[in-house]
């Protein structure tokens, strides 16, 4: 039996309690477990889930599309080249329509208030698959891998090495709900947006050496994300030296993990050593969008299970 919530969306890491966290997460290990014992569970038979892409994705894509199916349920895709979206159709327009036809939408788009006009207008809950500002669902997947791995992340220390970008806002929100801390080094010109930050359990750092002095997990980033792509010979000079190799990672604390939301350039913002050594976490990271999803899928389509 479970108890009905209006329409929740999930828009950035801020919009959820740490008690809802929680739950989340416990309804994750448990069906990431059933997945792995291929215990058939479809809670959302004759729900469906539509897909909007308007930026490139191999992760969430199919970790969303599997994961609907795998819970029963149904996904469309629906790519904004192939759609009314792409020919000029009012964001407002397209959440009335798309909210009538299913009963949970994801989408995947460039800036923030583009996904929060769509939510406005939306009688479903929307999932924010990736915008400029904002990745909250990876985010929620790598605090997953972190606690697999080690247990709570709360009081640990995690260091951000390159772009002050969408992961890095995602992350700074997550520390003021989980209650960790977030060493951050960006090259001058790439630096963190103040006004998009609402915590203080941050620290930045100069030198990216320094950032992963003690760190319990190093994290970084392609140096140019999508839509930035006129920027990289630019962005390739500035960002030298910000490379996670094995001496940043020595500097960490000896159980350190490190992760990397993928795809991934080796030799630019990691070291093969690193992403390819033992201390990485990248593969579990990246299946476990899968299983968080479709924690967060059920969550906002059927409430709390008792």
């Amino acid at each position: 039996m479970s108890t009905k919530k209006p329409i929740k969306h999930y828009l950035q890491f801020s919009d959820f309690t740490l008690e809802e966290y929680e739950y989340v997460i416990e309804r994750a290990h448990l069906i990431k477990r059933k997945f792995k014992n291929y215990e058939i569970y479809h809670p959302l038979i004759d729900r469906t889930l539509v897909m909007v892409f308007e930026k490139n994705s191999t992760r969430t894509r199919l970790s969303f599309e599997a994961g609907m199916h795998q819970l029963g349920g149904a996904a469309i895709y629906l790519n904004t080249r192939d759609s009314q979206l792409g020919r000029g159709e009012p964001v407002e327009d397209a959440g009335q329509v798309m909210s009538r036809m299913c009963d949970i939408i994801m989408v995947r788009t460039f800036g923030q208030e583009i996904i929060e006009r769509f939510a406005a207008n939306s009688r479903v809950p929307v999932i924010n698959g990736l915008t400029n500002e904002h990745h909250p669902c990876q985010v929620f997947a790598d605090i997953f891998t972190y606690i697999e791995h080690r247990g709570s992340i709360a009081g640990k220390v995690v260091a951000w090495i390159g772009d002050a970008n969408n992961m890095l806002y995602s992350w700074l929100q997550a520390a003021e709900v989980f209650g960790f801390h977030v060493n951050v080094s960006t090259p001058k010109g790439y630096d963190i947006d103040l006004a998009q930050v609402k915590t203080e359990r941050y620290t930045f750092f100069a030198n990216p050496s320094d950032a992963c002095e003690g760190a319990h997990l190093v994290n970084t980033d392609v140096w140019t994300s999508m839509g930035y792509e006129a920027e990289n010979a630019a962005r390739i000079a500035a960002f030298d030296g910000w490379i996670v190799d094995g001496a940043k990672m020595a500097r960490a604390a000896p159980d350190a993990l490190f992760m990397h939301c993928l795809p991934a350039h080796r030799g630019e913002e990691v070291a093969a050593e690193v992403i390819d050594g033992p201390q990485s976490v990248v593969w579990d990271e990246a299946e476990n969008r899968l299983h968080v999803q479709k924690a967060l899928i059920e969550y906002l389509l059927l409430g709390k299970i008792n």
